[in-house]
């Protein structure tokens, strides 16, 4: 039986790890900012009093990037919690509720990064 916990508690943190880098990897995969067309000096500006507007989807979408990056401290801070507790708890002997619900919140948020970044 201390086995199957044993097995299951690598697995669990193990999972925790793929889970928080493949995260992380997604946010790098942010799309760069692209550059303003460089102006002709020579020509005229056509209205300079008008500012344009941001769109809303790049404003949703900022909003999306901002919550996805927060998000990904919080599930880093989990998943090293989750190994502090790990490596403190004798698993032969009893599986930890703190540990399973730790597990839990970052399967949670792992999912809603996953949701964020698919857009």
């Amino acid at each position: 039986m201390s086995e199957t916990r044993r097995r299951f508690l690598t697995a669990l943190g193990g999972g925790a790890t793929l889970v928080f880098l493949r995260a992380r990897d997604l946010v790098g995969q942010a799309r760069p900012k692209s550059r303003p067309p460089t102006s002709d000096p020579t020509q005229e500006p056509e209205n300079t009093d008008a500012l344009p507007a941001k769109s809303p989807t790049k404003a949703i979408l900022e909003s999306n990037e901002k919550d996805i990056k927060k998000n990904i401290e919080k599930l880093y801070e989990l998943a090293r919690d989750l190994k502090a507790e790990v490596e403190k708890t004798d698993s032969s002997q009893v599986l930890s509720l703190t540990l399973v619900k730790k597990a839990e919140e970052i399967e949670k948020l792992a999912h809603d990064i996953k949701s964020r970044a698919k857009g």
